[in-house]
């Protein structure tokens, strides 16, 4: 079944995109290609029911089970050794992407508070698109009682364009709360 916001993305943004930026083929309008959430914690390697716990609240926000990154150096400074648990990782493609995206933009970010829009500088010059929340209990999902401590995490939005310019209008097509731009 089709998530609501990629039939309208096909039906109704990629037909506006392309005329909006002189393309000449709809192949060529800028996509979503996947969303990567990564949070990360130095306790991991010691306290496995945080571990647990941050690995159910991001199967609950995402809708898919997250992987372990581990370390790839020994760091002494840092009590890191090679192997350790630093993080966790999803990578969301396809009908979650796009059910993700939605919530992101439609429950989640409404919920932050004093909320005046996203940055319109995050995008780098690949075309994709870097938020950064605090606190996880902003998702619906995600209840208080249930998880060890709050926690950060990064989510990145991956898009087939390299040109910023043509990804900040996708994401403003697709809904992204960009902050209003200030008049000179």
């Amino acid at each position: 079944m089709k998530s609501d916001l990629k039939k309208k993305y096909q039906e109704v943004i990629r037909p506006a995109l392309k005329k909006e930026l002189g393309l000449s083929s709809v192949e060529a309008v800028p996509k979503i290609t996947k969303i990567t959430i990564n949070t990360s914690s130095r306790d991991f390697k010691n306290d496995k029911d945080l571990l647990k716990k941050t690995k159910e609240w991001m199967s609950a926000i995402s809708g898919q089970v997250p992987i372990e990154t581990k370390a790839k150096l020994s760091v002494a400074s840092f009590d890191l050794r090679e192997g350790d648990i630093v993080g966790l990782k999803i990578t969301l493609r396809g009908n979650l992407m796009y059910d993700f995206f939605q919530k992101l933009v439609n429950v989640v970010m409404p919920r932050l508070k004093d909320f005046q829009g996203v940055s319109r500088k995050k995008i780098d010059n690949q075309g994709n698109y870097t938020l950064g929340l605090t606190e996880q209990i902003i998702f619906p999902e995600v209840d208080y009682d249930k998880i060890s401590k709050v926690q950060g995490l990064e989510i990145s939005i991956t898009t087939s364009t390299k040109d910023p310019t043509k990804a900040l209008a996708l994401l403003e097509a697709l809904g992204m709360p960009f902050e209003k731009e200030e008049k000179k």
